[in-house]
């Protein structure tokens, strides 16, 4: 997040540390050993962390806007308008999931019943398909025989 404000690891800290009543656990709070050795191994640009000595610390959108304001700098005002911003986005982009979601239940509800009736389908085909009427070993062709009787029934 410092690169991003354009300010130093260091300078970061700083501020934090000076200002940490501004900087509540909903705001910033610091990374566990497992959350850290996760997070480098999904980020290849802080394979840093690996070999650092302190956990890294961790901001929300509230925190992320706060260090801003604490650092102060041009950069760091301009960045902060923008993290505004995607944090709208993002809520936005969320939110349209949830309705979608919240459609896909209703359609599993509305299909769940469905089930039944595909297996009571199923099984009259199967049913169908086992039937003696078809087993009999029938002949494959023209019958003289039968087209006589279908053809008296529609004379």
């Amino acid at each position: 997040m410092a690169e991003l404000y354009g300010v130093t690891t260091k300078r970061l800290n700083e501020q934090v540390k000076r200002n940490r009543d501004r900087f509540p656990a909903d705001f910033m709070f610091r990374l566990t050993e497992d959350e850290t050795h996760e997070v480098v191994a999904n980020c290849d640009h802080l394979g840093r962390l690996k070999f650092s000595r302190y956990l890294p610390n961790a901001f929300t959108e509230h925190g992320a806007i706060m260090a801003a304001a604490v650092l102060n700098t041009s950069r760091a005002v301009g960045v902060s308008i923008y993290v505004v911003r995607a944090f709208v986005k993002l809520r936005e982009l969320f939110f349209h999931n949830k309705e979608l979601n919240q459609k896909l239940e209703e359609l599993e509800k509305k299909v769940a019943g469905h089930d039944d009736s595909i297996k009571s389908l199923v099984a009259s085909l199967h049913k169908l398909t086992n039937s003696q009427e078809l087993k009999k070993n029938r002949k494959i062709g023209f019958s003289n025989e039968l087209c006589s009787t279908e053809c008296s029934k529609i004379r």
